[in-house]
């Protein structure tokens, strides 16, 4: 047996020797914490939850998808994490030791060891539309997924279609779900280099105004928050050069409706736009995202006020690195950066709850509500 960079390898490639090192070792970990506090003194159940989660599960997966894999043989490596997180889920809960291993693992939020490691790994298969057209992990894959990698002797591309249903392996299963991914990734994209970020170099020109409520004095904050607000929007009806927009995404109740946004656009207190759009996975930075390129086309525009109830969604609208919507993130920061170019303009996200009904913000709430009671119409006489 040898071992690499912490990977233990036997003969045959079953890696339970490397299974059972790790499992050991959180093992005894958990054995370690349980000086941290029993069930009348010490810490309580939810905060030992998350130092078996942060500290123990990460050295219990290390180097899993060496061994976890479709078609692979793992009851062994299963029945060891099995008992490990048995033991864990004692501790947090202060259980009797007989307990049933699901009950206990059911009362401490603990998911099965095995539905665990696939949701790891299906993140895994997926992971690999964010790394970089070089990357040496796509050597390893087909034509289709290598992209300016050059192939590797051994990789997919050079293997024989007779033999692809004989492998099985984690390059395999990446090739078998990749597919699922919808949604594309630019893990270089240009104004995602750092130092030409649109936060970069327009730091000065994009703000957001945040508002938290004081739980203290709920009613005296909400109400000094509203007051502001209503001093913004006199501000801004005044100035002919600038534009506020209310938006809003909403999602249905009933399953058989697609999720729909809308868009607002005032100038000088007059609606000059109005739209909403049908999206069966439809987000709040996609209302954003609509209401910027909109407001960003109007003539004679030098400030664009954007009312939203969600300052973090706002962010990641501004925000061109990888993650879950970076197409819509992309297509802002290039709307912008060319709306920018002139000099002398702003971009300013205003935070306004929901819960607050309040001008433009609700006026699109209403709006693209309206939609779902128009589909409920029409629904109930077909």
């Amino acid at each position: 047996m040898t071992s690499y960079y912490g990977f233990y390898f036997d003969r045959k490639l079953l890696f339970t020797e490397h299974v059972r090192y790790y499992a050991t070792k959180s093992f005894s970990t958990v054995q370690a914490m349980g000086m941290l506090g029993n069930s009348t003194r010490g810490l309580p159940p939810l905060e030992k939850r998350l130092l078996y989660r942060a500290c123990v599960l990460p050295i219990a997966t290390y180097g899993f998808r060496l061994w976890f894999f479709e078609g692979a043989k793992n009851k062994t490596a299963f029945k060891i994490l099995t008992q490990m997180q048995r033991k864990a889920a004692l501790w947090i809960t202060g259980a009797f030791c007989t307990s049933p291993t699901g009950g206990t693992e059911a009362l401490a939020g603990l998911i099965p060891i095995h539905l665990h490691l696939r949701k790891l790994a299906d993140r895994a298969n997926l992971r690999i539309a964010t790394l970089s057209d070089t990357h040496p992990i796509r050597s390893l894959l087909s034509e289709d997924y290598v992209k300016q990698a050059e192939a590797h002797h051994c990789s997919v591309s050079h293997m024989a279609p007779a033999l692809w249903d004989k492998v099985h392996g984690t390059i395999m299963e990446i090739e078998n779900h990749h597919h699922e991914l919808t949604e594309v990734f630019e893990p270089c994209a240009p104004e995602n280099r750092p130092g030409f970020r649109l936060i970069d170099r327009f730091a000065a020109q994009v703000s957001f105004n945040d508002f938290k409520i004081n739980m203290e004095n709920e009613a005296l904050s909400v109400t000094n928050r509203k007051i502001e607000l209503d001093a913004l929007i006199d501000e801004l009806k005044d100035d002919e050069h600038a534009v506020y927009c209310g938006t809003d995404a909403s999602l249905p109740a009933n399953v058989r409706h697609q999720a729909t946004l809308a868009y607002l656009i005032y100038r000088q207190g007059d609606v000059v736009h109005r739209a909403r759009y049908i999206a069966g996975r439809v987000t709040a930075p996609d209302a954003e995202l609509y209401a910027i390129v909109k407001a960003c086309s109007l003539p004679d525009v030098n400030n664009i006020t954007l009312f939203t109830d969600s300052i973090a969604s706002a962010r990641q609208a501004m925000n061109p690195s990888v993650h879950s919507g970076q197409g819509h993130s992309l297509a802002v920061c290039c709307a912008l950066e060319q709306w920018f170019a002139n000099g002398g303009r702003s971009v300013t996200f205003v935070m306004v709850h929901s819960r607050f009904e309040w001008g433009p913000h609700h006026e699109a709430h209403e709006f693209v509500g309206a939609y779902h009671l128009l589909a409920v119409d029409a629904w109930q006489h077909l």
